[in-house]
């Protein structure tokens, strides 16, 4: 099956990592897919992740523990902890828990890291459907910088695909519906792992259920921009993502690069959203427990920009916390619609401080986010005619943000845009 059906659009969801770091639980994941099904499924909302180290009984926070036990079958594979995962006992896996989440009509997705467990390699367990054992595949000098699990898998030797086909089976058989692989896309350290992703691509395809598949972290590099299209659903283009100002003002040129390469059920990944209530065991990003520390203004940027280039939109915080502002980011339907239906999400003009990105809308309407990268209020000016539109097209301006419309004249005058803030407009067809 043509992997790119798996994601028409850009996925939707909610991701652990941002405020539990490796140590969420059961009851986490089922309260935040509950609030998700009552108050977002509406708008588009449908993915419930867990995020790393599920199968680690001792994990605490965001840091990794070096080189401690993790929960594992006799194929050599990880299975969930049953202390923070009570549920999986008797053997039954993550079953019960996706059960749960498609009962309430969500998508059920967990992470893992690229390889073979090193304690597998260590003992040589066996690999389901094969007399090869974990040893004969294992590369022992293809290691993660930032975490001492996992052992790369020498995509040559015999077994290979066996093993990752194993896995998929596995995660098929407990009704996964979205698997996030870690230490794969490339980083800063070292180049995209394309082998395995081969693996990692063929062995959902032998699985017979579909699964959208994410790959970490980046920055993803631009030249392999065709193999992730042929092999995956999403690929990050930057590496973790937090709440800086900094952080979000290089997205632009991570945007600006990647434009272009996004649609037919392939997303350029700006990472998840670090909104609302983040940091309670997550210890990254130079932070703990908090609220996020983007300013309103901010977090109207950071959606305005992953919605029209649209990137894959992963929720962060704890959504049982969430305020009214922090709800009305991820309820806003035209910005929902945009970020679904939009095409040709394209930099319109960037200069000094002011940027301008343009989307063509599904009904002929045209949309035009207007960013202040700057420290003082601006204002800025667009002649259509400059860029072969024409106000007879338009029958009227919507402001996404704050819902006011008024006429589309020659030239659009948007005033009072906040430093590192937004105003994002429809221009709707006649």
């Amino acid at each position: 099956m043509d992997h790119r059906l798996f994601a028409p659009t850009p996925p939707m969801g909610w991701n652990s990592w941002d405020c539990y770091g490796a140590a969420v639980t059961e009851e986490e994941i089922r309260g935040n897919a509950a609030y998700m099904a009552e108050h977002l499924l509406d708008y588009g909302w449908d993915t419930i992740v867990v995020d790393i180290q599920w199968s680690e009984p001792g994990a605490v926070s965001s840091h990794y523990r070096p080189f401690v036990p993790l929960v594992m079958d006799e194929y050599s594979r990880l299975m969930p902890a049953e202390n923070r995962f009570p549920s999986a006992a008797n053997g039954q896996g993550f079953k019960p828990l996706a059960d749960y989440v498609h009962s309430l009509g969500l998508k059920f997705g967990i992470h893992i890291m690229r390889g073979i467990p090193r304690q597998a390699v260590h003992q040589n367990t066996a690999l389901y459907g094969t007399n090869v054992r974990a040893r004969d595949i294992a590369s022992t000098n293809s290691i993660c910088p930032w975490n001492t699990d996992m052992y790369g898998v020498d995509a040559g030797k015999e077994g290979a695909q066996q093993y990752y086909n194993s896995l998929f089976e596995l995660y098929a058989s407990w009704g996964v519906d979205f698997v996030k692989v870690d230490d794969i896309a490339a980083s800063r350290l070292y180049d995209a792992h394309l082998p395995e992703i081969e693996l990692i691509h063929q062995a959902i395809q032998n699985c017979g259920r579909p699964m959208v598949l994410s790959l970490s972290p980046g920055p993803a590099p631009l030249e392999h921009a065709g193999f992730f299209s042929t092999h995956a659903n999403m690929w990050r283009m930057t590496d973790d993502f937090w709440d800086h100002w900094h952080l979000l003002l290089d997205m632009f040129d991570r945007c600006e690069k990647w434009q272009g390469k996004s649609g037919n059920g392939c997303w350029p990944d700006c990472d998840m959203l670090p909104l609302g209530h983040i940091g309670i065991r997550s210890v990254d990003g130079g932070g703990a427990d908090r609220w996020t520390r983007f300013t309103k203004d901010e977090q109207i940027t950071m959606m305005t920009l992953w919605s029209i280039f649209r990137s894959p939109l992963f929720f962060g915080g704890e959504l049982r916390d969430n305020d009214e502002w922090t709800l009305g980011l991820l309820t806003n339907r035209e910005l929902i619609h945009m970020h679904q239906t939009s095409s040709n999400a394209a930099l319109l003009r960037r200069k000094g401080h002011e940027v301008i990105w343009t989307a063509q809308g599904e009904d002929g309407s045209r949309y035009l986010a207007f960013f202040n990268i700057g420290e003082a209020e601006a204002s800025a000016k667009l002649a259509l005619s400059e860029y072969g539109w024409s106000k007879e097209g338009f029958k009227e301006a919507l402001n996404i943000w704050s819902g006011e419309t008024f006429a589309v004249n020659d030239e659009l005058a948007v005033s009072a845009i906040a430093p590192h803030g937004a105003v994002l407009l429809k221009l709707a067809a006649k």
